[in-house]
């Protein structure tokens, strides 16, 4: 299961934060070092990382570079890392500062070109985040919504050298409140490429349910508050 499991470290301000529905106003502190967690998630034996910029998202820039750097000297599995990547310059930013992969959504939709030039200068290190609001495909840190439905999106450039996707459920992430597999099943049937999925875990239930329909998991706050034993996973 810790090859399907990703923990999630949402930095905000260098703290290592989780928010409810992606809304800054409504962040829950864990931990003031983030890579105290990234170096236990190694130790456990996790073989990947979801680290996202939060400040980047709302700024459109990456910021927290310096975390960033502690994280990846602290974590030696795949880093995957998102936020505020809007352009070239910041993806091969975040790819000379150790990501392995990094996770693109806004920016898809926004300036497709600029999207397939970071696809073309880094094939398969690209995941396209499909975050899904109401619906539709939001993007800006969430706070828009466009007019693609998710599998639109996943059309439109499963045929691109992206790695996969990274689909999320904003109603449900940070809410504990359960998965709902549903939306994942009808994503998986518009691309063969790898699905990940997030928001609403609350327990070692929800992974089993997402074991047969995705390709990975993120969790974030189910692990920070003790929902799920890392130890069992």
């Amino acid at each position: 299961m810790k090859a399907f499991v990703i923990p999630a470290i949402d930095v905000k301000g260098g703290k290592l934060v989780r928010l409810l529905r992606g809304e800054f106003e409504k962040s829950t502190v864990y931990d003031e070092k983030p890579e105290v967690w990234a170096a236990r998630f190694d130790e456990l034996g996790f073989k990947r990382l979801h680290l996202v910029d939060l400040d980047g998202a709302k700024e459109g820039k990456p910021v927290n570079l310096e975390t960033l750097r502690r994280v990846r000297r602290a974590f030696g599995g795949l880093l995957q890392v998102g936020g505020g990547i809007r352009s070239f310059e910041s993806a091969r930013t975040l790819f000379e500062e150790g990501a392995d992969l990094v996770v693109v959504g806004t920016l898809a939709v926004k300036n497709p070109a600029e999207f397939e030039k970071i696809l073309e200068a880094f094939p398969g290190r690209v995941v396209l985040a499909v975050d899904a609001k109401g619906g539709r495909v939001a993007v800006g840190g969430w706070r828009e919504e466009s007019s693609l439905t998710p599998e639109e999106l996943a059309v439109r450039f499963d045929s691109k050298p992206v790695w996969g996707y990274l689909y999320t459920l904003v109603e449900r992430d940070g809410t504990l409140g359960g998965v709902d597999v549903k939306p994942y099943g009808r994503f998986k049937r518009v691309t063969s490429k790898p699905v990940l999925a997030s928001g609403g875990v609350a327990s070692k239930e929800d992974l089993v349910k997402l074991k047969p329909v995705v390709d990975g998991v993120v969790v974030g706050r189910a692990i920070y508050e003790g929902r799920i034993n890392l130890e069992e996973l």
